[in-house]
């Protein structure tokens, strides 16, 4: 309700506002992207004098340093050593000494302006932390993973938009988010989604996560379903170990509106979601048996929809390009893949140190 009668992020200071940034990207092996990365960075409108670039490139053992080290704008940290990306990280942020920090992955674009919007909510004490848009990009001959992958990031910056206008946004996307570097706290060392541990911290010390548009980070899609899978898989896995680790988050006497929040756009998508569409296609298959009409017009909906994502699957397997059922096949990998996910972390299968999902070759850069 509160979105239909006001938005306060729309109430955007008018004052140039400049603090000192870092622009950290932890690097492993993406001497296929570093090169385009490095240009879009520098290429970013935001003064010299204020903006400080720095690559962690920390167990590379391709050309990823050597690239980077040609480039005298940017600040190169590397040991042969690999230790994840959260361990990189934490080696790094005590080099950091401006005022905000940037966090971005070196397989994505970012649009000129990405720091200018993103810093303009800082001039607002209660900011703490600011997360920018994800946008995937998918080619028009993609496939299921681009197709469901694409609609997915919609959807979800639109929750993002939503959640900012209410309260805080619950998480913000690795590949472009931002925070007072007077904030930041050592990470479990094993933590497998280390973005969204870092701004739910941030909003549960009493700080807003605000969401901004027009802060853009492009990425092309997963190069097939199986790539995509890999990466849910973990994502659900790291969020059920985030529930496990804030916990106290669930107590909505102490939270409040971030409880609600919290529990439900991530708790219960992680947990009760995926396990509340089996029960509702069996009862409505208990009851379509009993004759019921109403029932047995919403178990044909059920039916077609999954009859729709099995297709999806089958024309991927074949290279087919309808993505009409795609999108149906998304939504049913994402769901399966909370339930792999649930099982992989109660096994302790995750590691931190992961081989990023594959991506489509893409030379697009945004504008």
């Amino acid at each position: 309700m509160k979105r239909l009668f006001s938005s306060s992020e729309k109430k955007q200071p008018d004052k140039v506002y400049t603090p000192t940034v870092t622009l950290l990207v932890a690097a492993y092996n993406e001497e296929l992207d570093i090169e385009q990365k490095i240009k879009n960075s520098l290429a970013l409108e935001y003064p010299e004098d204020k903006l400080q670039l720095l690559f962690i490139t920390d167990g590379s053992n391709d050309r990823t340093p050597e690239i980077v080290a040609k480039h005298p704008g940017v600040q190169l940290l590397h040991q042969p050593e690999r230790k994840g990306k959260i361990a990189a990280v934490a080696r790094a942020m005590p080099l950091v000494t401006s005022e905000i920090t940037i966090y971005t992955d070196a397989n994505t674009m970012l649009n000129k302006e990405a720091i200018q919007k993103i810093v303009r909510h800082y001039q607002r004490p209660e900011v703490g932390a600011v997360a920018g848009e994800k946008q995937v990009v998918s080619p028009e001959q993609d496939a299921a993973a681009g197709a469901g992958e694409g609609f997915y990031w919609k959807y979800e910056s639109t929750l993002k938009r939503w959640d900012s206008e209410l309260h805080t946004v619950v998480g913000a996307a690795g590949e472009l988010f931002s925070i007072r570097t007077s904030l930041f706290e050592h990470v479990p060392a094993d933590t497998l989604i280390e973005d969204f541990y870092m701004t739910l911290r941030i909003a549960q010390r009493g700080y807003r996560v605000v969401y901004e548009p027009e802060a853009r980070a492009v990425e092309p899609p997963s190069a097939d379903s199986r790539e995509e899978l890999k990466r849910k898989v973990r994502i659900a896995a790291g969020g059920i170990q985030a529930i496990v680790r804030l916990k106290a988050l669930l107590n909505p006497f102490r939270y409040g509106m971030l409880s609600f929040q919290y529990i439900s756009h991530r708790v219960l998508r992680w947990t009760l979601a995926p396990l509340a569409l089996l029960i509702l296609l069996f009862c409505n298959i208990g009851l379509a048996l009993q004759g019921l009409f109403l029932y047995q017009l919403l178990l044909a909906g059920q039916l077609l929809f999954y009859a729709c994502a099995l297709a999806g699957y089958w024309l991927e397997s074949r290279k087919l390009k309808v993505k009409v059922f795609f999108i149906p096949y998304y939504f049913f990998l994402m769901n399966y893949a909370v339930y792999a996910g649930f099982f992989r972390y109660l096994r302790g299968r995750q590691s931190v140190l992961w081989e990023r999902a594959k991506r489509q070759a893409s030379d697009s850069e945004t504008a």
